[in-house]
């Protein structure tokens, strides 16, 4: 199926799709939280949390005490007592504002616009997703032809009367004949897979459970597809996925074959010594080989092991009942660099990695000598290589991260040689979407003003030019009406932190204006422009300045920038938040008094944090989920609040 390059997302934590501060629209209304609700003045009667004196754990000889440990069980009678009280005390809250209808009425209003996603080809057909407006999900749309009538090919939103059902899987199989899609429901990492013949868009009966951390990479001879899965529950455990509160282990590789039972899949790759680790199955353009990647947590590293299909006598349906895994040979072995598939030549392969190049580059192997490897493109001293992607079948469209902002070239695939560069708005670049036989692309963009711009782009010109095929329009929005600047602002130790400002046209440095600063910093996630319903109706209606500080601990800048927010150096992190808060104060954008600060997941770690730090510069703060993180990033995560 078509090769689209997304945005990067940590292994093992499912992030959001969309960009993560987009996630959380209004958390809370900005006219209570910046106006009347000062802390000192109108102190809430927040619920109190039974403390239990008798947790603790013992790490390198120190006893460390965590009282709150019974609020990890959600399916307790006092877990479920202590959110509900405390979901009481945020609508009683909530009900204050005398501008919340009138707030939703209007991100209601300005949502409801059509979101499309860029086109992607499989066979010699057409796919692509779009959202009418305000369906809870995006619906995928088939057609012959880029102007050909598209046919509704599976919509989610019939899958459930709430819109809960998402789908979280998507591949088309090589002949466009069937389409392996996976649901999940109410925003749970479990995904069930079902297989779509396309002739009658008739279901099939082959149902696949206890899948987590997965694709679906069909062989091109469209007999099946591999998956990775855990195994199912044993006798007395759950039998509902979500409900554990265990972790998962052993995560293992298999086949399903079309029209079978999943008791009948051959299991293809299993490592019983390494339990934690997580594993991807990628079958190459050509078809020819099977890729396995290796994760151990979600830092930027991974193995990767091959498999040439080509050399299986029988294929893989020929290991069912065999008990043998298949014949994958080590091409990595270790857990040092990352290690992503561009694009082979036979036995010759290219991929991205940020082995001994922080910013990333692409190098090459050969199978035959697979201890020579040389650059193709070599580490940019200052720019982060994104993203590359085969297309025109020996070129490359290459994206760089340049200051937070993407900017665009076209390369040649063998030399790495520059050919064209691809201009394009300050911004980010949300998809590529090409295969590497396919002289057209088409690219999807977006920014703080810009809600979406789909690309088209013939290779085959001398000059290759990006020409608008798709742009959406949100009826009632003038981007003319704010502005966008992007400062660099010197943190605790000096080094300079990005940060873009969105505010209106006019705005006076007055320090009147209340401000929202988000803030995220973790697991190598890069936080780039992105369109946002709720802010842009806050800066309106309410006048409010929002902020987004690319502080350290994510991939803005490479691997070197997310160490550099992790573990003994996560304190940079709120440094960094701290910096960008005083900075809004200083510059005459806010006061203290009128700066709110957001961040979910990771980013609610870091407002709690950088609250406990510096409680006057910032007077509010919407953490959501605050301490939710992982190993990697942050000491103990899931007790560390």
């Amino acid at each position: 199926s078509s090769r689209r390059h997304k945005k990067e997302h940590c292994n093992l934590v499912q992030h959001s799709n969309n960009c993560p501060f987009c996630s959380h629209l209004l958390p809370r209304p900005l006219s209570s939280v910046m106006g009347s609700l000062s802390p000192l003045d109108d102190p809430l009667p927040y619920p109190i949390a039974r403390r239990d004196e008798s947790v603790t754990d013992n790490y390198h000889g120190v006893n460390i005490p965590d009282p709150y440990r019974w609020l990890e069980d959600p399916d307790s009678e006092e877990t479920k007592e202590f959110v509900e009280k405390q979901m009481n005390l945020t609508d009683s809250v909530l009900k204050t504002c005398e501008t919340r209808e009138k707030l939703r009425e209007n991100i209601t209003e300005l949502y409801d616009f059509p979101k499309y996603e860029a086109p992607f080809r499989a066979g010699d057909k057409y796919f692509y997703f779009h959202n009418t407006g305000l369906q809870p999900q995006k619906v995928l749309y088939v057609q012959d032809s880029l102007d050909g009538e598209p046919e509704v090919l599976l919509d989610p939103n019939t899958l459930s009367e709430d819109g809960t059902v998402a789908l979280s899987i998507c591949s088309i199989s090589e002949d466009a004949m069937f389409l392996a899609y996976g649901i999940s429901s109410s925003g749970s990492d479990w995904v069930t897979i079902k297989i779509m013949q396309f002739v009658d868009k008739s279901v099939v009966p082959d149902v696949l459970s206890w899948i987590k951390f997965s694709d679906a990479s069909w062989t091109h001879d469209s007999k099946g597809f591999f998956y990775s899965r855990y195994p199912a529950p044993k006798d007395g455990e759950s039998l509902v996925a979500g409900t554990e509160t265990h972790s998962n282990l052993y995560h293992e590789v298999y086949y399903h074959c079309l029209g079978t039972d999943q008791s009948d899949d051959i299991l293809c790759w299993k490592d019983p010594e390494n339990p934690k680790c997580t594993r991807s199955a990628s079958v190459t353009e050509d078809g020819k080989y099977v890729l396995l990647y290796t994760y151990e947590n979600c830092d930027p590293v991974n193995q990767v092991y091959y498999c040439d299909l080509s050399a299986l006598p029988d294929g893989v349906e020929g290991f069912k009942g065999r008990n043998e895994l298949l014949p994958f040979i080590k091409l990595v072995d270790n857990f040092v660099a990352s290690y992503e598939y561009v694009a082979n030549d036979g036995t010759a392969f290219t991929f991205r990695t940020n082995k001994d190049a922080p910013k990333y580059k692409l190098v090459r192997v050969d199978l035959k000598e697979p201890d020579s490897w040389s650059d193709i493109i070599q580490e940019n001293e200052k720019d982060v290589l994104e993203s590359a992607v085969a297309v025109n079948n020996n070129q490359l469209v290459v994206s760089y991260l340049s200051d937070v902002k993407n900017v665009l070239q076209l390369r040649d695939l063998r030399a790495g040689a520059l050919l064209h560069h691809l201009p394009i708005d300050i911004g980010s670049v949300s998809g590529i979407s090409a295969r590497r036989k396919d002289d057209t692309i088409f690219i999807g963009f977006t920014n703080f003003l810009i809600p979406g711009i789909i690309y088209e782009c013939n290779l085959k010109e001398e000059v290759p030019n990006l020409k608008v095929f798709r742009e959406t329009v949100v009826p009632g929005f003038d981007h003319t009406d704010f502005q966008v600047n992007q400062v660099f602002v010197p943190s605790k130790d000096g080094v300079k932190i990005p940060m873009f400002i969105v505010a209106g046209k006019d705005i006076s440095l007055d320090g009147s204006h209340p401000c929202l600063l988000y803030g995220y910093g973790g697991f190598n996630i890069s936080i780039t422009p992105y369109f946002s319903v709720g802010r842009v109706v806050i800066a309106k209606h309410l006048g409010v300045v929002f902020c987004i500080a690319n502080i350290r601990g994510g991939g803005e800048y490479g691997e070197d920038w997310h160490k550099a927010g992790s573990l003994s150096k996560k304190q940079n992190c709120f440094d960094d938040f701290i910096s960008a808060a005083e900075y809004l104060v200083e510059a005459g954008y806010t006061q203290p008094k009128k700066l709110c600060i957001e961040g979910g997941s990771n980013g609610g770690l870091c407002c709690a944090d950088s609250s406990f730090l510096r409680p006057n510069p910032s007077r509010r703060d919407t953490g959501a989920g605050a301490g939710a993180g992982c190993v990697s990033d942050s000491v103990n995560p899931i007790r560390i609040l």
